[in-house]
């Protein structure tokens, strides 16, 4: 475990214990989130927070956490960072938040750690649903693996498979460039070939002539590094000119935005990297208990984003216990959290899922 990544786990274990101390005499222990829930991102954003809930729920019905309930207020963002810096503010100067749960995305969660409030506060940002970055003085903990990571564990599965012709299609951005210098890095070390690397999202000519690009290098699978809606303009174009070649992305793809966009036959032979195991599996402990209490306290179905919230949601009230600041690893029932030498991610867990015909992921 890296210097940084430890100070970075004490520090939210003493932020988050402060705050509970702070408002020991109340009878309840309050959990704010900002995030998107009617946005770009909204479905994300509402399986996100139905798993949390749940999860929340089933330990209020238990008795709560050291006798407090858990009071979980969440405000719509709508996918605006910076509605989502005024909503953090809110729920630190007005709901007197104990703790705080992240955002979606790396533009809203550098918004929420800029407000004010929470500037000025004791807090730790937990578990935004965005690929980690450097952050001063550890205020945001990520929970989910890096994009690195996702991105590695995908060119190992193809690399598997005997794949090793690659075409990148990347949206251009500080942090997407890093991330396609780490691919690029990963081939070599594989000893995969870059068939091309193409640039989309700026304009529709663009993705176009970028999609029969990576079809005459021969690319035999593609992978983007970019947002669902540029990835899905890309995927509508690449199958114009490539119906069957696999094309890959990560868990931060939208996927039913990616659907609706290039059309539910076009997304036949993708596959995305996955944070979670299969949510539809009874294998553990932890995917049991999700599927148990989705059916209990939810009248929806379970998916990859419901149990990464029940899992965030389960690491965030181990972290209420006492004694518990700054201790790992933390089994979640089947599932081990602890921090990476690398990067500040709490969770190294990383699968792979196809989109089947008709929609869903098959792992």
């Amino acid at each position: 475990m890296s210097v940084r990544s430890l100070c970075a786990r004490l520090l939210l274990g003493g932020s988050l214990m402060l705050a509970a101390q702070a408002g020991a005499a109340e009878s309840v222990i309050t959990v704010g989130q900002a995030i998107d829930l009617s946005g770009p991102n909204g479905s994300i954003g509402r399986d996100y927070v139905a798993g949390i809930t749940t999860y929340f729920d089933s330990i209020n019905a238990k008795g709560g956490v050291n006798g407090k309930k858990i009071r979980y207020i969440v405000r719509d963002d709508r996918g605006i960072a910076a509605e989502s810096a005024k909503l953090v503010d809110g729920l630190i100067t007005q709901d007197q938040a104990d703790y705080l749960l992240g955002a979606i995305g790396a533009e809203a969660t550098k918004a929420q750690l800029a407000a004010p409030a929470f500037r000025q506060s004791k807090h730790a940002l937990f578990a935004p649903l965005a690929d980690s970055f450097t952050v001063p003085n550890g205020r945001a903990v990520f929970w989910r693996p890096s994009a690195d990571r996702e991105f590695q564990f995908i060119l190992a599965y193809f690399k598997n498979l005997g794949v090793t012709r690659v075409g990148v299609a990347l949206q251009r951005n500080a942090q997407n460039d890093r991330s396609y210098q780490v691919v690029v890095d990963e081939l070599q070390k594989r000893g995969m070939t870059l068939a091309a690397m193409v640039d989309i999202g700026a304009t529709a000519a663009a993705t176009d002539a970028g999609a029969r690009r990576l079809n005459d290098n021969g690319a035999k699978m593609v992978i983007t590094i970019a947002d669902t809606v540029a990835s899905a303009q890309f995927l509508k174009a690449f199958r114009k000119q490539n119906p069957s070649t696999f094309v890959a992305g990560t868990s931060l793809i939208n996927l039913e935005m990616l659907s609706q966009i290039a059309g539910s036959k076009a997304t036949e032979f993708t596959v995305f990297s996955q944070v979670v195991p299969n949510p539809g599996s009874t294998a553990s402990v932890l995917q049991s208990e999700h599927i148990n209490m989705m059916k209990k306290f939810r009248d929806e179905p379970a998916s990859a984003l419901t149990l990464e919230g029940f899992a965030v949601a389960k690491t965030l009230v181990r972290t209420m216990q006492p004694g518990s600041a700054g201790k790992a690893p933390i089994d979640l029932g089947g599932m081990t959290i602890v921090q990476g030498d690398r990067d500040n991610n709490l969770s190294q867990y990383v699968d792979i899922a196809l989109f089947k015909r008709g929609g869903g992921l098959m792992y």
